[in-house]
């Protein structure tokens, strides 16, 4: 009798796990930036980003179709600069190449074709930081 109800409350116990875990979503949600869907004003054509003093300059560009972005870190401290959404970087994958960037470091995306028009980027160890948020109009 002991026997069948350890194996009864096991087999509740597991019943219950894999409920829970099939109650958790597979898709990740975002919890930071997300890419605006139009070029936002104010926006300027150049094709180089300056972090400094915890913001990028300019925060908002436009370039041509294929072409790359160089980001520049002239801070104090390293960036790691990653597409829109926080945490995916799905949206526009080629800011991505940029990746971290120890002070004084520069490094160019890969060459923005992507689908989208409008591509968001941000600080994915600092996601919400606003002057370290902008976007790359595809043209």
């Amino acid at each position: 009798m002991t026997s069948r109800f350890l194996v009864l409350a096991c087999a509740a116990a597991a019943a219950g796990a894999i409920v829970a875990c099939g109650s958790s979503s597979s898709s990740s949600s975002s919890t930071g930036p997300s890419s605006p869907t139009t070029t936002p004003s104010g926006a300027v054509a150049t094709n180089t980003i300056t972090i400094s003093n915890s913001t990028a300059t300019p925060k908002d560009i436009i370039v041509a179709r294929g072409s790359q972005v160089t980001f520049i870190n002239n801070d104090n401290q390293s960036h790691m600069m990653n597409s829109d959404p926080h945490p995916d970087h799905t949206d526009c994958p080629e800011i991505n190449q940029v990746g971290f960037l120890n002070a004084g470091e520069r490094r160019q995306t890969g060459n923005m074709t992507s689908n989208r028009t409008v591509c968001g980027f941000h600080d994915h160890n600092l996601p919400n930081v606003a002057g370290l948020q902008g976007s790359i109009t595809i043209q």
